[in-house]
């Protein structure tokens, strides 16, 4: 398979970021160091390129009643504007993806899908579509910055030709940035207050140099995966392929929110519904590693010497300064200040399960 670049891949070698695969892209894992992207992101500014994320739209007077169907959440009530955080979901209730879906206008929906399933998931959708619908994936047309961290708003204040203070949390706007068009919305992936940029990939250079050159004055710093990963972990928010995949519900992973029973016809539903009625058998808890080793993504868990579970992510806080993880335990097993042992490169290490998140985050403060 080709390894594709973003519209950015050019800026990042200029800004000498070690650059990795991920999700059939090259990214940009780091530029100066994780923690301190991490920690730029947490008191100030950090910008990203999450250009490798996925775009599906839905146009048509049965998208909404298609999307319905797709997801577990409630699109229904979304205002033109207003996006939403949800599952997209098999027959067996496990994840296809999760996904933001968007209402940008009268019977126009767009979906951000995550980039390793941008393929997978718009097969699925027109596997599964009827009526009077179309849907186009328009992932490799369309660039996303994002903007994060408690002075992103002074930053793009400066950018941006509307009101940014009135856009609030899970809302989006069309707008100039730069002069440029662009759908600009506040959702954000690090537990601060952020946005993000959607532009062409003609003007995604001339988006992110003019960002960090107003940036500068606030210490921005450029972010990648890494730091993306930390900050994301920190706020205990899923990640598909680690925490949420293709082998546990919404209701396992404690996002029992993200489903409304009360829509019914959603794909997923009669499952998840005796699930929920039945009680599930394992959940998705916090650890604190009681180590100074870190826990990663498959290590095993251990309850009275037998493995009982796995460490779905697993990272050094860097905020926090503390060794955390998540993974799946059996329910009873669930109990906060329940102390197990994950094996940690074959030594046992003691782990107490706390509340999630670990870092609660800040951006519906603002």
């Amino acid at each position: 398979m080709e390894i594709k670049r973003t519209p950015l891949f050019e800026e990042h070698k200029k800004l000498g970021a070690r650059i990795v695969t991920f999700a059939g892209y090259y990214m940009p894992v780091q530029y100066s160091s994780i923690i301190e992207e991490h920690n730029a992101v947490r008191r100030k500014v950090g910008v990203f390129d999450v250009s490798h994320m996925g775009e599906i739209e839905f146009r048509g007077e049965d998208a909404l009643k298609n999307i319905q169907m797709l997801i577990s959440n409630d699109a229904s009530r979304l205002k033109i504007g207003q996006a939403l955080y949800s599952g997209m979901l098999y027959e067996n209730g496990t994840f296809v993806d999760d996904i933001i879906c968007y209402h940008l206008d009268e019977n126009y929906y767009m979906f951000c899908v995550n980039a390793a399933n941008t393929e997978k998931d718009y097969e699925w959708i027109k596997n599964n579509i009827k009526g009077k619908v179309t849907v186009e994936n328009k992932s490799y047309e369309i660039a996303q910055i994002a903007v994060q961290g408690p002075l992103s708003r002074e930053v793009l204040k400066e950018l941006v030709d509307f009101d940014i203070e009135k856009l609030p949390y899970y809302w989006s706007s069309y707008g100039k940035v730069n002069d440029f068009p662009a759908l600009i919305s506040r959702t954000g992936y690090t537990g601060e207050l952020g946005y993000e940029i959607y532009i062409e990939n003609k003007y995604a250079p001339m988006i992110w140099e003019k960002i960090l050159e107003i940036g500068k004055k606030y210490d921005i710093k450029p972010a990648g995966l890494g730091a993306r990963d930390t900050l994301r972990l920190e706020a205990s928010m899923p990640l598909y392929g680690n925490d949420i995949d293709d082998t546990v519900t919404p209701l396992e992973a404690g996002l029992k929110w993200i489903v409304k029973f009360r829509k019914k016809n959603f794909i997923g539903y009669e499952t998840l519904l005796k699930q929920y009625r039945e009680g599930i058998k394992k959940k998705l808890v916090g650890f604190e590693i009681l180590d100074k080793r870190i826990a990663r993504h498959n290590y095993k868990i251990y309850y009275n010497g037998k493995v009982v579970g796995r460490i779905t992510s697993g990272t050094f806080a860097p905020f926090l300064k503390k060794n955390i993880a998540m993974g799946y335990v059996p329910i009873e097993l669930a109990k906060v200040d329940n102390i197990l042992d994950i094996e940690i490169r074959g030594k046992m290490v003691k782990a107490k399960i706390v509340p999630l998140p670990f870092y609660k985050g800040r951006q519906k403060d603002y």
